[in-house]
C-alpha cells in the first residue's frame, strides 16, 4: 500500500520503480518489528542485483535508512547488507562516512576482508562452512581437523589480520559445518575452533547445543597472539588496496571468487521471486 500511494501520488514515476520501493519498504516493515524485540543491530540488505552497481547501491541504502528513520528506528540500529564486491565495498565506503553502518556478507577470503577494513567496513560476515564445502569438492577430502578446517583457517586470517594492523572492522563468522563429518557430535567442531571471535552469527540449535555442552569451550582466537599468528609482514596496498589490486588478488582467490558469485546468484534468484510476489499485487 505503501508503494501504491507513492505511485498514485506521483512520487514514483513507474509501476517498477513502485515495485523496487515495495521490496524495500517490506524490508524496513520487517526490520521495524524485529527490532522491537532484539537490543541490537538489524540488518537489512540492499537488492543482491545491484551487487556491482555501486550508485545505484547508494541510493536504495540510503532510502532505507531514511524510511528507518521515519519510523522512529535511528540509523545506529541498522546495518546496511551488501554483498563485498568491490561496488559494494566502495559503497560502504561512502555510507560509513554518512554515519550508516554497514554488514558486508558473501566473505570467502582474505582479500575481501582486508578491502572491507581498509574500506571501513563496521562488520564482515565470512562463511565458514560454505568456504569449507568448496574445499571438500575441489580436493575430495570429507573430514578434516577443525584446526585444519580451510574455513576456520581462513576465518583466522581475518581475524588475525585485523588485530595486527588495528582495524576496528567486526568479523562475525556464520555459515557452521561439522569439520570431521557427519555426526552430533561434530556440529560445534567449527564454532569450537573459532571461540574467540568477535562475534558469531550462530543458529537457536547450535546455541542450545552449546549451553548443553558440560565441557570446557576454550577461546582459540586471541588478539594478542595477532603479531605471531599473522603471516602478512604489511598492510596490503599499502593500507588501501586499489581496485586493480583486488580485483587481481580475488581471481587468484578461487574459492572467494567462486563463492561470492554462487551466493550472488542464489540472492538473486530469492529476490526475482520476491518482485514476481509483489508485481503480481500491483
Amino acid at each position: 500500500e505503501y508503494a501504491k500511494k507513492k505511485l498514485n501520488s506521483g512520487a514514483v514515476k513507474s509501476e517498477e520503480e513502485a515495485v523496487a520501493l515495495a521490496m524495500d519498504r517490506l524490508a524496513v516493515n520487517l526490520g521495524r518489528e524485529i527490532v522491537k524485540l532484539v537490543k541490537g543491530y538489524v540488518s537489512t540488505e540492499v537488492d543482491p542485483r545491484l551487487s556491482f552497481d555501486k550508485e545505484e547501491s547508494l541510493v536504495r541504502a540510503r532510502r532505507i535508512i531514511a524510511m528507518y528513520e521515519e519510523e522512529g528506528v535511528p540509523r545506529e540500529r541498522v546495518l546496511i547488507k551488501l554483498a563485498a564486491t568491490w561496488e559494494g565495498i566502495a559503497a560502504a565506503a561512502e555510507l560509513e562516512a554518512e554515519g550508516i553502518r554497514c554488514n558486508l556478507t558473501l566473505v570467502f577470503g582474505l582479500v575481501q576482508a582486508v578491502a572491507c577494513a581498509q574500506y571501513g567496513a563496521h562488520l564482515i560476515s565470512p562463511f565458514t562452512g560454505r568456504i569449507l564445502d568448496w574445499h571438500k569438492k575441489q580436493t575430495g577430502k570429507d573430514v578434516w581437523e577443525p584446526e585444519e578446517d580451510p574455513g576456520v583457517v581462513a576465518c583466522s586470517q581475518m581475524f588475525y589480520y585485523y588485530k595486527k594492523f588495528g582495524h576496528d572492522t567486526i568479523c562475525m563468522p556464520a555459515s557452521w559445518r561439522p569439520s570431521r563429518g557427519p555426526g552430533v557430535d561434530f556440529e560445534l567442531d567449527e564454532i569450537r575452533a573459532l571461540a574467540g571471535s568477535d562475534r558469531m552469527t550462530i543458529p537457536p540449535p547450535l546455541l542450545q547445543r552449546l549451553a548443553d555442552a558440560a565441557d570446557a569451550l576454550p577461546q582459540r582466537l586471541q588478539a594478542k597472539d595477532a603479531a605471531s599468528k599473522c603471516a602478512e609482514a604489511a598492510e596490503w596496498g599499502g593500507g588501501r588496496m586499489s581496485e586493480a589490486e583486488f580485483r587481481f588478488r580475488l581471481n587468484q582467490d578461487g574459492c572467494a571468487t567462486d563463492k561470492m558469485a554462487e551466493g550472488i546468484r542464489a540472492f538473486v534468484a530469492e529476490t526475482d521471486k520476491l518482485q514476481a510476489a509483489i508485481q503480481s499485487r500491483f
